[in-house]
């Protein structure tokens, strides 16, 4: 197994793609709405494929679940109308689910409401653009909605 350490960026999430690949190939068949699988079987397939082993093994499953879609080859096996998500089960284990394929849209017809930016100075200043910073912006945003829709500060 090599020693060097992969970077962040893209080797990282294709690391990431190739786990996840082998465990749901090692488990998947045609007939199958559902494909079961645990924590340790991202140790197993690592040391199957000969790769570093992820220093938080939770990442894996959580960038699938919600920053990344699952690689092109687990996709293409969905019937029409149908995708592949990840969902927990327990502790430490989880589950591929073949779900409708529902794309969420906004719908063009209704009017847009105009919402103004009430992200406190401290915030707007040290939030970034990553993860963090938004839910930090949402949080101080909603919380001033909150007061001034249920005019509990008025």
């Amino acid at each position: 197994m090599s020693d060097a350490p992969v970077p962040s960026g893209a080797k990282h999430r294709n690391r990431y793609a190739a786990i996840i690949e082998d465990i749901f190939r090692a488990r998947h068949e045609h007939v199958q709405e559902t494909v079961q699988f645990d924590r340790d079987d991202i140790a197993a397939a690592v040391r199957k494929l000969d790769i570093q082993l992820p220093k938080n093994l939770g990442d894996l499953i959580y960038s699938f679940r919600y920053r990344t879609p699952l690689p092109e080859s687990i996709l293409a096996t969905a019937p029409k109308g149908r995708m592949w998500i990840i969902r927990p089960v327990g502790r430490s284990r989880y589950r591929f689910a073949l779900v409708s394929d529902v794309p969420i849209a906004p719908n063009r017809s209704l009017a847009a409401t105009k919402i103004p930016d009430a992200t406190p100075g401290m915030i707007a200043k040290y939030a970034f653009g990553n993860e963090q910073g938004v839910l930090a912006r949402i949080i101080a945003n909603g919380c001033q909605q909150t007061r001034w829709w249920t005019t509990l500060d008025a």
